[in-house]
């Protein structure tokens, strides 16, 4: 499966019509290439051609095995939307048995296009692991060089002390001079001469090592900074810094070995100043935020931060080191290389003191900052239409920090990620989308906080991929049905269903200007679904059960052709975090319509779940494209019949009813009669929370709408009579 290997890092890139002509839907889809792609790629296709009818008998034997080998990975599937997906492809499949071979020419033409595909791509570069440090090797030549460097010193010492004793011999008087004693005097001075050389130039060498050492460690901790943030939306990150301090541990000894090396010898030129500086940039560059404070702040709230030293088992032991943090502006972050610290507060932040305490048992230094607060913020002059949530400020932490070793102390600071401060928890949402900006369009090396303003479509789509998987916390993606919808949407172009990768989105169309006739922006609707899903949905999401983002006009041509009662899960168009039922119903006069019930929303399904909601819909049969809901949805259906508490209540249940069910035609009307409840005398019906109290607005009961039916004018005393008469109009039961 080496070329389908190589087909998945390329297929990202291509456009959605190069992928659709390349696994034909119909025939041959994506997903049958994936499943199968050991088992295709280890056969011989190349031998087929339309032409040799004699190969009918292998290609069909060949087909035959293709349903087999689907219809086996369906059945061993956990997720109940591939499995289903399988199995209709399958079906399909099943279609060219009367011609089979032009399917093995088929499979044949799609591994050609493949390998043409993939010598027209460049091969993506190969990453190294998070942790695994590309200076490893250079720190293991830089030791052994270091080592070198004292040993020829030593060497060099004992030959010294020999030619000593021989000098001392020839200024003896009493002493006689020979040939052979001035033969070795000057064997000696030689090799101390050419020692002395040869340690010059290796001091030399180790510093051009050390300085190459330090700057791809530094590199490493910028992409650790970037992949930190990164994380936030989603992407993979592993927060284990040890390898990392090890390094800089490693080249804060080697700093001090190489500068105590030139110091024996006299020498502190050039060499010893470009260790004095590369001193200096490790010991500032060696603080670290290890927790992030929060990115969006509201004020009077606590939070909490962790700042981790590096190089802390080389602070010297005695005088405590107290960390001090600030909340500054972009205009002072940019500034802080040229202007070391703030002296102009742009806000009040409260328990901003903390002590870096060394733990032996984790061998990290850190220092905890557990219940900040802002107190209050000075704001910058607003451009134009920019808001307070479009602000960003950051935390900057700072301290003074005394090194074994060294002669001065030195003053480190870090800023943190950006942050967006807000007043009231109605600006969270808007605050969230500018740091998703911030974070996912962020380079290693920018100035603070610099954005783009436009980034390309398929940049965009696959932070929202990110975003969104990593708040549901599920592996099930969004498909490329869902990412043409929210293309579609974004860039409000219902009809184009061309590749959208290049086109540029900017961020006012993400979450400045409404989208077209609505109160809202993409990001609202966007960030209302995923928050649905986070709470309510996960589980219908994870096994595939929902559709999602799909547009209206896809779903009438996908469900245009099936049975009345096909129906699918989509995120509402029109409401925030809301989530509707689209089926196919029969008109009066014996045509079919699409009908869109009122969408549920997070107080809806507080009330009753989807999967509950489902199982009451009488109109509603078959999951798109045709598998009988109760097989689909059991598993999320709440068991009916429930053992009573001692003395406690009867149950009480709300029941979804559309507003075409049976004896719902006139809206409020109550239900026929139902047989009278066996009431026992000391149990009462179980009280209803106050989520379940009905606004008057939710009484209608319109030909889509989801609601239960209560009479609006039925009093206690109404309540009581009824009962006495064995009739009931709330639904409820036993």
């Amino acid at each position: 499966m080496a070329q389908w290997t190589r087909m998945s890092q390329i297929i990202p890139v291509l456009s959605y019509d190069t992928i659709n002509s390349l696994y034909p839907v119909s025939t041959f889809p994506i997903e049958a290439r994936h499943y199968l792609s050991e088992w295709i790629e280890s056969q011989r296709w190349d031998d087929f051609t339309l032409e040799k009818m004699e190969q009918e008998g292998q290609a069909g034997f060949l087909l035959d095995q293709t349903i087999s080998l689907l219809q086996h990975v369906a059945l061993q599937s956990a997720n109940v939307v591939d499995r289903m997906k399988l199995m209709q492809i399958s079906r399909n499949m099943t279609s060219l048995k009367h011609s089979p071979l032009r399917f093995a020419v088929m499979i044949r033409d799609i591994l050609r296009k493949e390998r043409v595909l993939m010598s027209s791509q460049p091969t993506p570069a190969f990453q190294a692991p998070p942790n695994q440090l590309p200076m490893v090797q250079d720190l293991e030549d830089l030791s052994a060089k270091v080592a070198k460097v004292q040993e020829i010193r030593q060497q060099t010492h004992q030959v010294q002390e020999e030619l000593n004793w021989q000098y001392d011999k020839v200024e003896n008087p009493h002493e006689p001079k020979t040939a052979e004693m001035k033969s070795q005097i000057q064997k000696l001075e030689f090799i101390v001469e050419s020692a002395a050389r040869e340690r010059v130039a290796l001091l030399k060498t180790c510093v051009d090592c050390l300085d190459r050492c330090q700057n791809q460690l530094i590199t490493r901790l910028k992409d650790w900074r970037l992949e930190q943030y990164k994380a936030s939306i989603g992407c993979p990150f592993d927060d284990n810094l040890n390898t990392l301090q090890s390094g800089c541990e490693q080249l804060l000894e080697y700093n001090g070995r190489l500068r105590q090396e030139l110091m024996l010898t006299g020498d502190l030129g050039p060499e010893h100043e470009r260790l004095e500086q590369l001193l200096h940039i490790l010991v500032q560059s060696s603080l670290v935020v290890d927790k992030q404070p929060p990115q969006v702040i509201k004020t009077q709230s606590k939070f909490s931060s962790t700042v981790r030293y590096l190089l802390g088992q080389k602070v010297v032991p005695g005088k405590p080191v107290v960390l001090k943090a600030q909340i500054i502006n972009e205009l002072q972050a940019r500034n802080l290389d040229s202007v070391p610290g703030c002296s102009d507060n742009v806000g009040e932040l409260i328990n901003n003191n903390a002590i870096l305490e060394h733990n032996s048992a984790t061998k990290s230094t850190l220092a905890t900052f557990r219940n900040m607060s802002i107190r209050r913020i000075k704001r910058a002059d607003r451009k134009g239409s920019e808001s307070v949530t479009e602000e960003k400020f950051a935390i900057l932490f700072t301290t003074e920090i005394n090194i074994t070793g060294c002669s001065s102390p030195y003053k480190i600071q870090m800023i943190s990620l950006p942050v967006v401060v807000i007043v009231h928890g109605s600006q969270d949402i808007n605050a969230l989308a500018t740091i998703i900006w911030d974070c996912a369009f962020s380079e290693r090396d920018r100035v603070p906080f610099v954005v783009p303003e436009r980034v390309p479509w398929a940049l965009m789509c696959s932070t929202l991929n990110s975003k969104f998987s990593s708040e549901v916390q599920t592996d099930h993606s969004l498909d490329q049905y869902n990412q043409l919808f929210l293309a579609q949407k974004i860039f409000d172009k219902p009809d184009f269903i061309d590749d959208f990768s290049k086109m540029m989105v900017s961020w006012t169309q993400f979450n400045k200007d409404p989208l077209p006739g609505r109160q809202f922006t993409f990001w609202m609707w966007f960030e209302g679904a995923m928050e649905l899903t986070k709470k309510h949905l996960r589980t219908y999401w994870s096994s595939g059960v929902i559709f999602g983002f799909i547009g209206k006009q896809h779903l009438h041509l996908i469900l245009k052709d099936r049975p009345n009662g096909t129906f699918l899960l989509r995120f509402s168009d029109s409401e925030i975090g809301g989530i509707t039922i689209a089926y196919v119903s029969a008109t009066e006069n014996g045509g079919q319509i699409i009908q869109n019930i009122q969408p549920f929303t997070k107080r809806d399904l507080e009330i009753r779940s989807l999967g509950d909601r489902i199982r009451d819909i009488n109109h509603i049969t078959y999951l798109y494209p045709e598998f009988p809901k109760d097989d689909v949805f059991k598993q999320f259906y709440t068991a009916e019949h429930q053992p009573l508490p001692p003395g406690g209540y009867i149950p009480a249940t709300l029941h979804t009813i559309v507003g075409t069910d049976p004896g719902s035609d006139t809206p409020n009307a109550c239900p026929p009669a139902m047989t009278p409840m066996a009431v026992n005398p000391v149990q009462t019906l179980q009280p209803f929370s106050p989520q379940e109290s009905i606004a008057p607005q939710d009484m209608d009961t319109g030909p889509d709408v989801f609601r239960p039916v209560i009479p609006a004018d039925l009093d206690l005393d109404s309540i009581l009579e009824t009962l006495n008469a064995g009739e009931n109009c709330l639904d409820t039961k036993q």
